[in-house]
């Protein structure tokens, strides 16, 4: 039984009073024939035409404001399509139906308003109301929007102003913060852009289980689940890698994914346990072939959503206009450092050479963790306009494929914009005998419980057997994307349900 407040149980009162009233205070159905937008766009359509009939509109929406001026009575009300003014007067509807409505009607109810749309004397768009009814009474009041304007004075309420809250009640913050609406509004046209730029250059959208016998395709610790009736442990995935490559084997020659992975890993500003991946496969490419779609796609959808190949992310002007920065590794992290991880051929050898630096480390990681602790100490942080990283060690990337002429490297690039690593991609390993080898490397090469540690699929290996054409593969994190174009500092601004820690009780 929940426990009302002071002002909760006063606003049931007024619930209970419509009942009695017969008055249904959630009905079953509305009458809306506008948008609020419509309605204005119909109004300023012909605001001008002489003798023109004045627009009727019966309109929907959550009431923002009430201003009782003696038999006169302003309100405004929002729905998704934008804000309007509500006219209520005595003269018209009678003293009682206004004084009904100061009465019953609250800040945060739904109201069904119909009348004429007009323009006042002040120059506001509004709607002339010949008749109203309650659509659903809001028994808790919504916290206000921060600075938001209550009877003449500046309001600022906790709940809005603490993160914690606002994650926890995102239905709250939603509904007075336009900005956060906004927010994920730009989300939902980030990836109707992705998808448009992917169909656009002939590759298949398709689905992949989410539910694995085996994970792979990235190094993370996955979660695990049972099925009761097949009695078998499963893995909601930590990639799409493995099935949109076995469907090159099938014969598809471009697929692209865009889904939910999750990781059993650490909570960051930029780490959420689930989260929204695009990974794409493309037959006959390398990685030189994926850096310069990655420039183009990236282009394309910030030109699509913001209007502009450039935005603000931290302060900093981020372009798209130019050929990203490219940074082979081993050099970058010679400039960064001095330290030439070519020279130290051993886990424990680069620890040693690490240690003059002032990062922290674990000095019993693999080599291959060792370097990536250094690009991400180091370079990342740098990479303010786009850049690629590219060529990485061998041991910290066992689905791609090896250089020519360094077996040691891997044909490998990372993309990184304002400070953040936002794509991964290699030429993929298309031998099952080396795959074979590296899926058996990983196994010595770590324990069971390192985030590192890539199991050994025989059924990847069985479709691989039957011939894989050489491709280049790619994967973005999509929050952090979103995280550029709306300029979040943190991943669980653009969720709209991030994980958190459970409240104590």
């Amino acid at each position: 039984m929940a426990d009302y407040s002071n002002l909760e149980k006063v606003r049931l009162e007024k619930l209970n009073q419509l009942k009695d009233l017969g008055v249904d205070p959630y009905p079953r159905r509305t009458k809306r024939t506008h948008t609020i937008q419509e309605a204005t766009e119909a109004f300023l359509a012909i605001e001008k035409v002489q003798d023109h009939e004045p627009v009727q509109a019966t309109l929907t929406g959550r009431i923002r404001s009430v201003r009782p001026m003696g038999k006169v009575t302003f309100a405004h009300i929002e729905d998704g399509s934008g804000r309007i003014q509500l006219f209520f007067r005595a003269n018209d509807i009678g003293e009682d139906q206004v004084t009904f409505f100061k009465d019953h009607f609250d800040l945060g109810d739904f109201i069904q308003a119909a009348g004429k749309v007009f323009r006042t004397r002040t120059g506001e768009v509004s709607l002339w109301i010949s008749e109203y009814a309650m659509l659903a009474k809001a028994i808790t009041p919504l916290p206000a929007a921060k600075d938001q304007v209550v009877e003449g004075e500046v309001v600022q309420h906790a709940t809005l102003t603490d993160p914690e809250t606002r994650f926890r009640q995102r239905y709250a913050d939603l509904a007075v913060n336009r900005d956060v609406r906004e927010v994920f509004r730009t989300r939902t046209k980030t990836i109707r852009a992705i998808q448009h730029f992917m169909d656009s250059k002939g590759f298949l959208e398709v689905e992949t289980p989410i539910l694995q016998p085996i994970y792979g395709g990235a190094a993370a610790q996955p979660f695990i689940t049972h099925h009761n009736q097949l009695k078998q442990d499963l893995y909601l995935r930590i990639s799409f890698e493995l099935y949109l490559k076995r469907l090159l084997v099938g014969g598809f020659e471009k697929v692209y994914e865009i889904g939910r992975d999750f990781r059993n890993e650490g909570v960051s500003f930029k780490h959420n346990p689930e989260f929204t991946q695009m990974e794409f496969y493309w037959a006959y490419a390398d990685y030189q072939d994926v850096m310069s779609l990655t420039e183009e796609m990236f282009s394309f959808v910030v030109e699509e959503v913001l209007g502009t190949k450039s935005f603000t992310y931290r302060g900093q002007e981020i372009r798209l206009d130019q050929p990203w920065r490219r940074v082979d590794l081993r050099e970058g992290i010679i400039e960064q450092t001095g330290i030439d991880f070519h020279q130290h051929e051993t886990a424990a050898d680069l620890a040693k050479a690490m240690k003059s630096l002032d990062m922290e480390f674990n000095p019993k990681a693999p080599r291959g963790k060792l370097i990536d602790d250094l690009l991400g100490h180091f370079l990342e942080p740098t990479f303010i306009q786009p850049t690629f990283v590219y060529d990485y060690p061998r041991e910290i990337s066992p689905l791609a494929k090896t250089k020519e002429e360094d077996q040691g490297t891997v044909e490998r690039f990372e993309g990184f914009i304002g400070g953040l690593e936002l794509c991964n991609a290699f030429t993929e390993i298309n031998d099952p005998l080396d795959q074979e080898e590296r899926f058996l490397e990983m196994g010595r090469s770590y324990s069971e419980a390192d985030d590192e540690h890539h199991p050994l699929d025989e059924d990847y290996l069985r479709a691989m057997r039957y011939g894989m054409p050489p491709s280049g593969g790619f994967g973005m994190g999509v929050d952090r994307l979103v995280m550029l174009l709306t300029d979040q500092q943190t991943i669980r601004e653009v969720l709209l349900f991030p994980h958190l820690r459970e409240i104590d009780k």
